[in-house]
């Protein structure tokens, strides 16, 4: 038998049973925030599953939910002074939580490190490009080949943003910049860009990549001058702990290595359990059966900024993400952590 066939054979039985006639025939629900990238991600992942299980697609399962979160609401204030990055979840755990919904795609980035009870990580999908890309007004000349990473800001530039990790490594590097709030979504940040309100912004490039905007990158930075935010550029999917059935589903389109980066990364994350107004930074590779692991944390203005590395074999991923945080922990001067 064919490993299509069987996954066939495998989850047709799970999908009848959602529509079984003591029931509606309710598709399954699928929940996101309601931004042009959400929504994006959350159609290649419906895309990758009925790749994986053709049923899918005859049976026509899936519908989705853009639900609106009080961190998209509220464009006026920084994160921190309004809860934190949980508020980019809060309304799509409680949609999952009361049976609304049967799953959720989520930037793993933005999701809290401790779930609600009840709720887990499902899966996490193939990462996308983890780096973040620097974005140049019109008024700018394009980056020189060869030059370093940000020469092409003069003097003095006004940075859009308000990303306190992207802050701190920005002002640790080049102190004389000046940083301008920024919220809002791809769109919204590229808007204003053009017309002027500052010199350059940062994005995630996986972002731009995933709404074929990647041209709008006219850097995309080294992690040795920016290290990304804790698995950006990976999609995770959360489901009710108790349902057997999608999490079963979901299986089928786990990337493994993914997940242990992610593990290494979220690990260290808990250990150092900072906010959203603490500057960290993670990146995690997988190679073979090793998973390295670069932790950063800042001070606000950049004056203070640490990295540690540590490599691991893959089964001991949340050790290696830990000691890091812990470490890092150790070194951070008071007040860093709040």
């Amino acid at each position: 038998m064919d490993p299509e066939q069987s996954l066939i054979e495998h989850f047709a039985p799970i999908l009848t049973a959602r529509v079984a006639p003591h029931r509606p025939p309710l598709p399954l629900e699928v929940g996101t925030r309601a931004s042009p990238l959400a929504l994006a991600q959350t159609r290649e992942f419906l895309s990758l599953l009925s790749r994986v299980c053709p049923v899918l697609r005859g049976m026509q399962v899936f519908r989705e939910h853009a639900i609106v979160t009080t961190g998209d609401a509220v464009q006026d204030r920084p994160l921190a002074a309004i809860g934190g990055k949980g508020l980019f979840a809060k309304e799509i755990h409680a949609a999952l939580m009361e049976g609304r919904i049967d799953f959720a795609v989520h930037s793993l980035k933005d999701l809290e490190t401790t779930l609600p009870p009840g709720l887990v990580l499902g899966c996490v999908l193939t990462r996308e490009d983890r780096r973040d890309a620097l974005l140049l007004s019109q008024d700018l000349p394009a980056p020189v080949a060869g030059a370093d990473a940000l020469d092409c800001l003069p003097e003095g530039a006004t940075i859009g943003t308000c990303s306190v990790r992207r802050q701190a490594q920005l002002w640790h590097a080049r102190p004389d910049l000046r940083m301008v709030a920024l919220r809002g979504n791809v769109q919204t940040r590229l808007a204003k860009l053009a017309e002027g309100r500052f010199d350059a912004s940062l994005l995630a490039y996986a972002g731009l990549r995933r709404l074929d905007l990647a041209r709008e990158a006219a850097v995309v930075l080294p992690e040795d001058v920016m290290l990304p935010a804790a698995c950006q550029g990976i999609v995770g999917i959360t489901v009710r702990e108790a349902d057997t059935a999608v999490r079963g589903l979901l299986a089928a389109i786990e990337d493994k290595t993914a997940r242990i980066a992610a593990t290494a990364a979220r690990a260290m994350l808990a250990a150092l359990d900072g906010t959203c107004s603490t500057p960290i930074g993670a990146a995690a590779t997988v190679s073979g059966d090793t998973v390295r692991l670069t932790g950063l944390v800042a001070s606000l203005d950049g004056t203070f900024l640490r990295r540690i590395s540590g490599s691991a074999g893959v089964a001991d991923a949340a050790r290696l993400g830990r000691e890091i945080g812990l470490e890092l922990r150790a070194l951070a001067p008071a007040g860093v952590l709040t």
